[in-house]
């Protein structure tokens, strides 16, 4: 069986792309199901997950002095660049907040005061769902880091489509087209971009799939609340059109999203009548892409 990979990103938020991700995750089968929007995870709201198992993030070791050692010489604020050291009544402290983790300070102490420790900057899940099994994280308040923790989260749900025998991997990716989304999207089969007619779904689509053609991964569009603007509509088509990527779906608006979402549940496990028969319509047709 060839394991498949399938990204769903939006370029920017509120698209209705996590709405996607959920009605996906009801509609497929044989599958692992991730959330990669570890910076504001919100799949977990419309899957209530029973968590499994629970892990600890650390991405980075930060900078700590031991005042029993340092020597007060400065030389750690002298070459820290960041302004992260300063000198407290008897020995130097390293600002958290302020501080860029390049360990610089612990290479040129003579000292051998600043030693460089472990940190917890999240934690990650697997866990039980209603729609099978969901790997997803937490990163920490201004935290950094959140691309690794993506690759964190999409490797363990290989291992598990691996032992569990699953044909599929759906990752709810984040927003943007940053760190995180280059970590959710790099080495997958097929990308989803939901998008929207505005102004800045337009042109925050058209960054995305720049990002898409960059690292040569097949792109496919979606147009939610296509029908609140159709001459944004129109142009979306022409672009993709022009660009050589399929729009495989267009999906109306319809107030009854808004309260299957606030009931936390997918508008395939309560019917929003138009809008569930066209995602409906929409994962049969990106089914169908995955495995050709």
């Amino acid at each position: 069986m060839i394991l498949k990979e399938l990204t769903i990103i939006s370029g920017k938020g509120g698209t209705g792309k996590t709405t996607v991700s959920a009605a996906f995750a009801a509609l497929a089968n044989n599958k692992i199901v991730t959330d990669c929007d570890v910076d504001a995870a919100n799949l977990h709201l419309l899957l209530n997950p029973q968590i499994r198992q629970r892990e600890d993030f650390t991405a980075m070791r930060t900078p700590r002095i031991d005042p029993e050692r340092c020597i007060n010489c400065g030389e750690c604020e002298t070459w820290c660049r960041f302004d992260a050291i300063s000198h407290d009544a008897s020995t130097y402290v390293i600002d958290a907040l302020a501080c860029e983790h390049c360990a610089l300070c612990a290479r040129v102490c003579p000292s051998g005061a600043i030693q460089l420790k472990d940190t917890v900057s999240g934690e990650w899940f697997i866990s039980d769902t209603a729609h099978g099994t969901l790997v997803h994280a937490r990163l920490g308040i201004g935290e950094d880091n959140s691309g690794k923790l993506v690759t964190l989260v999409r490797r363990e749900a290989r291992q598990l489509a691996t032992e569990e025998g699953a044909a599929l991997i759906i990752n709810d990716g984040p927003p943007g087209i940053g760190c995180p989304v280059t970590a959710a999207i790099t080495g997958v089969n097929q990308v989803l971009a939901v998008t929207e007619p505005t102004l800045s779904g337009i042109h925050d689509l058209q960054r995305v799939a720049g990002l898409c053609t960059h690292f040569r991964i097949p792109l496919m569009v979606c147009i939610n609340k296509y029908d609140i603007n159709s001459d944004n509509t129109a142009q979306l088509h022409e672009w993709c059109t022009n660009n050589a990527i399929t729009v495989v779906g267009q999906i109306p608006f319809d107030q009854a999203v808004n309260r299957a979402l606030v009931a936390r549940r997918s508008v395939i496990d309560i019917d929003c009548g138009a809008v569930t028969s066209a995602v409906r319509q929409l994962w049969e047709t990106v089914q169908a892409r995955l495995i050709n």
